[in-house]
């Protein structure tokens, strides 16, 4: 399926099952996809052996307008951060003894030839 062809949901869509099948062939667990509250969103949440992982999932045709890391600004990070915490609050967890990190997983190409870069720990936060 031509990625061009589609709108930025579906082709957002399709970046995070990609991401979720590269981190589960990485040894990740999917706790859950698409964590909303009102500070934000968090694509994939993962368990990677005791650690959880807020995963944020970004994809550019091409890096001429930036590259997709480079699209996780500052403010974006502070974003899921805070709804991070509002997960480990829902979820009963404590930030102070709850290991987590913050992952990067940055898809870039067609749906022909498509690059694939995780970024662990890629902000801190939590």
């Amino acid at each position: 399926m031509s990625l061009t062809k589609l709108n930025q949901s579906q082709k957002g869509n399709i970046a995070e099952q990609q991401a979720l099948e590269y981190l589960c062939e990485h040894g990740l667990t999917l706790v859950a996809k698409n964590f909303h509250c009102k500070l934000g969103e968090i694509d994939l949440i993962m368990q990677d052996a005791n650690v959880l992982v807020f995963v944020e999932v970004k994809y550019r045709k091409s890096s001429s307008f930036g590259t997709p890391v480079e699209a996780v600004s500052l403010s974006k990070q502070k974003k899921i951060v805070k709804t991070a915490q509002v997960y480990l609050q829902k979820q009963g967890l404590k930030e102070y003894n709850s290991e987590c990190r913050f992952d990067v997983v940055a898809i870039e190409g067609s749906s022909a030839n498509t690059d694939i870069t995780w970024l662990k720990n890629a902000f801190y936060g939590v």
